[in-house]
């Protein structure tokens, strides 16, 4: 057929109840969608109550009610046009500014998104109207008309949502089952309810009581009421408070101890101007963070807000707005990862209570025995513990024993009083492993080489950033063939790099010549290593593979290098370990997120033999 025979295509303006469809398609697409976007609906109305009730995994209906401004009649009549809004005004020339969004949505697409593919009756009063509904069903509008109010106040909305995406039955082939669909709306409001701590949330499902919180008060305390009645009583008892700012941003929120870890990242919260968003940053920050607290398969726990100005952050790059995009993320994600490592050195030797919390769950109480597996610290010849070749000495005077033998523990000799210190005085030394202290309302048990691994791991730390990374000149560089992009990426840090150790140059496209490694790396892959800092530059905008590099072979040296398991220690020698204890950051834990100590309060040990 000659090319002049075809049939030209025409274009073709859609009908509106289409467009609506499409919209939906991209705003609703499943039931926990469509709860998120009323819900926000609700709190941009200044609601302080809201009620969500949902069936069939909100497939066959939900329900919002609240108790905010309301709607007229003359409302509800345009609420349901596309692109009407009441959270965008022009200005004096008429133009919209949309780098400058202060309400949760803006778009006006939810509510004519939502009717085009279900039933949906909206019920609404605002303050000195009358009571108003309008009715829609697969885009067909009735309403509005005068209707009977039963809110719990004055003013509010009762939204009604049936039989989602009837009018699309081909959607829901793709929808999951009804648990799944239950859950997703669950998670949806609890990431509202945490960025809204001042407003009251319930949630049904069939009827069934989910979720109820009520409303906190707007500030720190009640935030992390919040936070605990979402995320769990441990992580409330074991939170550090989040608080820092840079350049008119501001970030705050709480962090779980490291002791405190998941399998996986799901207890770990973004919010931006109070939207919860997702943020493949967060990954990032987190992982640059903890790197020194927690093994790789560990993750903490964390809320984290950043209050920016409007015009700072694009919230309009995404649908759903789950997502963001900040004008200058370098700055934000510098700002998040120093005040997580800051607050995390001002916690100090603290551990997470979750650990003395399980180990008084495993406790039975068994008949005593008549041989007890304890002794009392008695001397022992100090064996020196030799570094290896090339790694500096690390300053162990606290543990230097006399070279004369050890006296045995006596308990007539001066003791440091109990009260004194947070880690209390040592008393024992059980299975010549673990050192037993005593404090004024309970006792501590002390890992002694978990913990002092980790003030070796902490000392070598300190003299790294004193004195610096020594390099290993290489005899016949190495050349590394890379993608351009990747190339492009190293190049880019060559100086931060270097201050590391690594000494990168340009060879020519998609190559990188590297003239020097660490020294205390040794032989290494530098192909590999690199490619991995290229994956991170691009992931995560920072060279954490090399970091945590230098991590695991620092770790590795203080694991051996540290007061070995087994090893009797005299009365000095553990209380010295306590008070370098006390004296170090992140000495609560050892470098793989494990803890170093447990403590027991008095009250929880009378509970075990039934004082209490």
């Amino acid at each position: 057929m000659p090319d002049s025979a075809r049939l030209r295509p025409v274009i073709l303006r859609l009908p509106p109840e289409v467009v609506n469809r499409i919209a939906a398609g991209e705003v609703v697409e499943r039931p926990a969608a469509a709860v998120k976007e009323l819900v926000e609906n609700a709190l941009d109305a200044g609601a302080l109550n809201i009620s969500i009730a949902i069936e069939e995994g909100g497939l066959k209906r939900i329900t919002i009610e609240d108790d905010g401004c309301g709607l007229s009649a003359e409302d509800l009549s345009v609420a349901l046009e596309r692109h009407a809004t009441s959270k965008l005004v022009p200005d004096a020339d008429g133009r919209v500014d949309l780098l400058n969004i202060h309400t949760m949505g803006f778009r006006g697409e939810a509510l004519p998104s939502i009717a085009s593919v279900s039933r949906l009756r909206i019920v609404s009063r605002a303050a000195g109207e009358a009571a108003a509904e309008i009715y829609s069903e697969a885009g067909r509008i009735d309403g509005p008309k005068p209707a009977a109010f039963t809110g719990r106040s004055e003013t509010g909305t009762r939204i009604d949502v049936a039989d989602l995406f009837h009018a699309t039955p081909a959607r829901l082939k793709f929808m999951r089952g009804e648990r799944a669909e239950a859950l997703a709306v669950t998670d949806v409001v609890k990431r509202l309810a945490m960025a809204n701590p001042g407003v009251g949330f319930t949630l049904e499902n069939n009827g069934r009581n989910v979720l109820r919180y009520a409303p906190e008060f707007d500030d720190e305390a009640g935030r992390l009421a919040r936070l605990g009645a979402i995320m769990g009583r441990e992580f409330s008892d074991n939170a550090i408070a989040i608080d820092a700012t840079r350049d008119g941003t501001r970030l705050t929120g709480f962090a779980g101890l490291p002791t405190l870890n998941r399998g996986n990242a799901q207890m770990q919260f973004l919010f931006v101007n109070g939207r919860p968003v997702k943020d493949r940053m967060l990954t990032g920050v987190v992982r640059a963070a903890y790197q020194d607290f927690l093994a790789r398969d560990r993750h903490p726990m964390l809320a984290l807000f950043v209050d920016v100005e409007p015009e700072e952050v694009d919230v309009n790059v995404h649908p759903a707005k789950t997502e963001v995009r900040f004008r200058d993320g370098a700055s934000i994600r510098g700002l998040m990862i120093g005040a997580l490592r800051h607050s995390l050195a001002d916690a100090g030797h603290r551990a997470s209570t979750t650990v003395a919390g399980f180990a008084l769950g495993r406790a039975r109480p068994e008949a005593a025995q008549a041989g007890l597996l304890w002794q009392s610290p008695s001397s022992a010849a100090y064996r020196p513990v030799s570094l290896p070749r090339g790694v500096p000495e690390v300053s162990r005077e606290p543990f230097m024993p006399n070279t004369a033998p050890a006296a045995r523990f006596d308990e007539q000799k001066s003791q440091p009083h109990t009260g004194e210190f947070p880690l209390g005085a040592a008393r024992a030394q059980v299975h010549e492993t673990y050192i037993i202290a005593q404090t004024a309302d309970g006792i501590v048990i002390v890992d002694q080489h978990a913990a002092h691994e980790r003030l070796v791991y902490e000392a070598m730390k300190r003299q790294m950033e004193d004195g610096g990374v020594r390099r290993q000149a290489l005899l016949i560089p190495d050349i590394v063939e890379m993608s351009e992009d990747e190339a492009g990426r190293i190049l880019d840090r060559a100086d931060d790099l270097g201050a590391l150790g690594l000494e990168v140059e340009a060879f020519g496209p998609g190559a990188v010549c590297v003239r020097a490694t660490p020294a205390l790396f040794g032989e290494m892959d530098t192909a590999g290593l690199l490619r991995d800092l290229a994956d991170d530059f691009a992931e995560y905008n920072a060279g954490l593979a090399l970091k945590e590099r230098f991590e695991d072979v620092m770790g590795n040296m203080a694991c051996r290098s540290s007061v070995r398991a087994g090893r009797r220690l005299n009365g000095d020698e553990m209380n010295a370990l306590l008070r370098q204890m006390e004296a170090t950051p992140h000495s609560g834990q050892c470098n793989h997120g494990r803890p170093t100590y447990v403590e027991l309060k008095l009250a929880d040990i009378e509970k075990l033999f039934g004082r209490r």
